[in-house]
């Protein structure tokens, strides 16, 4: 896909008369294109829907969930035509959490379809589109946790704007509810006790620093029992949390 400035300099080109394989080569455009330009040289193209590089808007809610879930189960891949194919895997024991995923797919391209593509164990959520890597520049080859992961600052403001729905994504992904115990020693008697807490585990450094600085905005405690891992287990900081992530099933 060619910006309209540079469709703008060829039909100046072509307007003066220079051939279109000599623009060809100096602009780096298909022939092909040239040709469709100079014969519907008046005909409109329409703005293209990025939010980043064109006329669109963006939910930014929408887009934090999705943020997360990219982080966590998503990546991106050319297709023909640099057309990018977005996928995020979705666990199959959590049907709610599929619908989710797609929603918030559809909520950030709402003018494409969002397909399932069922494979051994998860359904991958999956959208085309050619900008897909404007909103995720955090593309880029091989696992995240082998690269470098920052956010743009655009992609800072709506985190900060919208840690919840990002949180939401993150732990949707990475992360679980679990029930935890202990033993105290109750009258010479050990008793057991049982109490929630939130697990986040990613291989990736920076991701868990994206997780730590997003718990950090919103006061809740965590601590870190393994690098890859993180825990929140304070009753209140849970009871936050169950406000906006809640159990998977």
């Amino acid at each position: 896909m060619y910006d309209e400035r540079t469709r703008a300099v060829a039909l100046a080109a072509i307007g003066s008369g220079e051939s279109l394989n000599s623009i060809s080569k100096r602009l780096g455009i298909s022939r092909a294109a040239l040709r469709e330009w100079r014969d519907n040289g008046d005909r409109r193209v329409r703005p293209s829907e990025c939010p980043r590089c064109g006329t669109g808007s963006l939910d930014a809610s929408s887009y934090a969930q999705l943020l997360g879930l990219y982080l966590g189960d998503g990546c991106l891949s050319r297709h023909r035509r640099d057309v990018y194919a977005l996928r995020i895997a979705c666990d199959d024991s959590y049907p709610r959490l599929i619908d989710e995923a797609a929603d918030a797919v559809r909520a950030v391209h709402p003018s494409r379809p969002v397909h399932r593509v069922q494979a051994v164990g998860y359904t991958a959520v999956v959208s085309y589109w050619k900008h897909w890597p404007c909103l995720f520049p955090q593309h880029g080859p091989g696992p995240k946790h082998r690269r470098t992961i920052t956010l743009a600052d655009w992609q800072q403001t709506i985190v900060a704007d919208h840690p919840e729905p990002f949180l939401r994504g993150l732990f949707n992904s990475d992360g679980c509810r679990v029930a935890n115990w202990t033993t105290r020693t109750v009258a010479g008697e050990p008793k057991r006790y049982e109490y929630p807490r939130y697990m986040f585990s990613n291989e990736s450094q920076d991701i868990m620093h994206l997780c730590r600085r997003t718990l950090d905005l919103l006061n809740i405690p965590w601590r870190m029992p393994r690098p890859n891992a993180l825990s929140v287990a304070r009753r209140e900081a849970v009871e936050r949390m169950d406000a906006f992530i809640g159990p998977k099933d």
